[in-house]
């Protein structure tokens, strides 16, 4: 009986061997710790260094102090010599703008073709131009100086007094006569005397 209990623990202790053994075959010796171990990171990239913005200059602005130093002290035009400019322009404009008329032979009668153009002439000093204008008489090279000058002084004092007919005041017109002593055309034909029988309008600064 003693030997048989002998026998039953020798097998006992054999078989906790063997149970702890295989166990021992069974745990990795880092299984416990890699459950605890905090996972790896992967370094991070260095960051790329971007240039700093430069911001836009801005738009530069009229320094209107500046400006008046400068009228101040002489560096720039004054406000009436930009006055005498405007009206040099007005001058100009009205030297385009305000049209010859002709007339018929040895005549200082106005036909209606004259008539419409004083008529554009008269519109354009009422409402564009103050200023004084000069009726300039001309006719062709044919007769003496003498009927020539008074024919011409006839053709400028028939325009004016058209004019003013329409309104145009006739303290702003003056009359004067160059008769045949300025053609508008050389020539000695019936072509070329026909533009030389005229009045001109001159702008009067």
């Amino acid at each position: 009986m003693r030997r048989s209990i002998i026998a039953g623990l020798s097998a006992l202790a054999v078989s906790m061997l063997l149970i702890s053994g295989c166990a021992k075959d069974q745990v990795k010796p880092d299984e416990g710790l890699a459950a605890q171990k905090p996972p790896v990171q992967q370094a991070a990239e260095p960051k790329k260094e971007t240039p700093p913005q430069v911001p836009a200059k801005p738009a530069e602005q009229i320094n209107t102090q500046q400006i008046k130093d400068d009228v101040a002290a002489g560096l720039v035009k004054s406000a009436p010599q930009v006055a005498d400019a405007s009206q040099l322009s007005a001058y100009d404009a009205a030297r385009q703008a305000l049209a010859r008329i002709y007339f018929e032979f040895d005549s200082y009668a106005l036909s209606q073709t004259s008539r419409d153009t004083l008529y554009g002439n008269a519109d354009y000093l009422l409402k564009k131009y103050k200023g004084r204008v000069r009726l300039e008489g001309h006719c062709d090279e044919r007769g003496s100086d003498e009927y020539n000058l008074a024919l011409g002084e006839n053709r400028a004092k028939a325009a004016m007094n058209y004019l003013i007919t329409l309104g145009v005041p006739p303290e702003q017109m003056t009359v004067v006569s160059y008769g045949k002593e300025r053609p508008l055309n050389n020539g000695h034909d019936e072509e070329s005397w026909a533009k030389n029988r005229r009045v001109e309008f001159e702008v009067i600064r």
